[in-house]
């Protein structure tokens, strides 16, 4: 689990926070609309990706699920068209509504709507990396995804002042370049599917004229439309949970809002400080979900999830002064956060970590289902206890709402748990199912 979780961590960490933090950075000599203009594109492209998400995600199981007993080509396959289809439908009208879009952030014109006129226009190109990884990680690979986060970070880091500065492009600059970056990057990152694709269409025919080992037939072929609602199936129970996610925090921002501009901005920098936590159980899931799609021990992640909780807790408390220093001159509201956090974390990382074997075993509705229902205990608690304990009532609902979750997912289910469908041993592993390299 480690071993496959910590590259995960650090995929996420750079290819999650660092790629937007690395524009912020660069673009903030240019004024407070330039950092907007960020901060309102990644918001765009964060909620873009959440209806994407079910596209790798279901590629990542079936692949699991499929290694060493079936042909991996026609999932991949799959996965390319739903990428075709997913990329017309959501780049295709933000480009052309790229300022109202902005708009909606009170952004209408300016910085903002260059921002988004580039970064939605090059969303093809980070839905498609989202699935060569997702292919990757289900052959058991978290490696590669993590160089390939590297490899794009290291080319923003280059591509932004050039653009930015050298060119004279300003805001649009900086999204040219992480567009450009990860363009790059995706054509790194294609070449490890080569193997796959050779597996599938074999060395050379049988001389009888039959099919080549490994290649798919007219009969897999016509699977391919039951095989891209498998992957949607699988996949959206994660999607509904990321955007779920992402519109509740939109409503607690609201709230907080309520008290204060300082309180608002306490409450994002706590955020930043305890995203960078949040990931460990991130990279827990989707290491559960790698090693249960496989039929790979998973051990208890549960367990791992609850002591990860704790250790993050346990480091943001005692990196809460200087780490929240770093962005304010009063940290206070910020400090207060983390410190109620504690409460909040370790029920969430246990929620976060067994969703992966949830997902993975079939069960992603159950995920979903709960989520949902501490949402539906956490926003009513909101509203009604920070009319009486000010931001601290809004801090307490996510530790409530997080406890109903964990609770709502691990309860017990009429009829038995769901089971993930059932393998071919280990040993018969074919060529086709061997990842790139190994």
């Amino acid at each position: 689990m480690f071993r496959l979780a910590l590259p995960v961590y650090v995929e996420l960490l750079t290819a999650v926070v660092a790629v937007g933090l690395i524009d912020l950075l660069w673009v903030s000599g240019l004024g407070e609309g330039a950092i907007a203009a960020v901060t309102v594109g990644t918001t765009v492209e964060y909620l873009a990706y959440g209806l994407f998400l079910a596209v790798p995600t279901g590629v990542t199981v079936l692949v699991g699920r499929r290694d060493g007993r079936a042909p991996l080509w026609p999932v991949v396959r799959t996965g390319r068209l739903l990428w075709a289809l997913f990329s017309a439908a959501v780049a295709v009208p933000g480009v052309l509504l790229h300022e109202p879009i902005a708009a909606l952030f009170g952004a209408a014109s300016g910085p903002a709507a260059d921002f988004l006129l580039v970064s939605l226009a090059g969303l093809p190109v980070y839905f498609a990396q989202t699935v060569v990884d997702g292919v990757l990680k289900g052959l058991g690979d978290t490696r590669t995804p993590m160089r390939n986060a590297l490899i794009c970070n290291a080319l923003v880091v280059v591509l932004d002042p050039l653009l930015i500065y050298g060119l004279g492009l300003g805001v649009r600059g900086a999204a040219l370049a992480t567009v450009a970056a990860r363009a790059v990057t995706l054509a790194i990152a294609v070449r490890s599917l080569r193997g796959l694709r050779d597996g599938a269409q074999g060395d050379s025919a049988p001389e009888d004229g039959s099919p080549a080992a490994g290649a798919p037939d007219d009969g897999e072929r016509g699977r391919g439309a039951w095989l891209g609602r498998e992957i949607l199936v699988t996949g959206l129970p994660m999607s509904g949970d990321f955007l779920a996610r992402a519109l509740v925090g939109m409503a607690l921002v609201e709230i907080v809002a309520g008290f204060g501009t300082a309180q608002v901005a306490g409450y994002g920098i706590g955020q930043k400080i305890m995203l960078a936590g949040v990931m460990v159980f991130y990279a827990l899931r989707q290491a559960a979900m790698i090693r249960t799609a496989r039929s790979e021990p998973a051990g208890s992640p549960l367990l791992l999830g609850l002591g990860g909780g704790a250790a993050v807790a346990a480091a943001l408390n005692a990196a809460a002064v200087p780490a929240a220093g770093l962005f304010t001159a009063d940290p206070s509201v910020a400090v207060g956060f983390l410190r109620w956090m504690t409460l909040y974390l370790v029920p969430f990382g246990g929620l976060i970590a067994v969703g992966g074997v949830l997902q993975a075993s079939g069960r992603g509705g159950r995920l979903l289902a709960a989520t949902l229902a501490g949402f539906a205990v956490q926003l009513p608690l909101a509203y009604a206890l920070s009319s009486w304990l000010g931001v601290t009532g809004v801090w307490l609902s996510m530790a409530a709402g997080a406890s109903v979750s964990l609770a709502a997912a691990l309860a017990p289910r009429a009829g038995g748990p769901a089971t993930a469908p059932a393998r071919a041993p280990r040993s018969t592993r074919t060529a086709e199912g061997r990842p790139c390299g190994r």
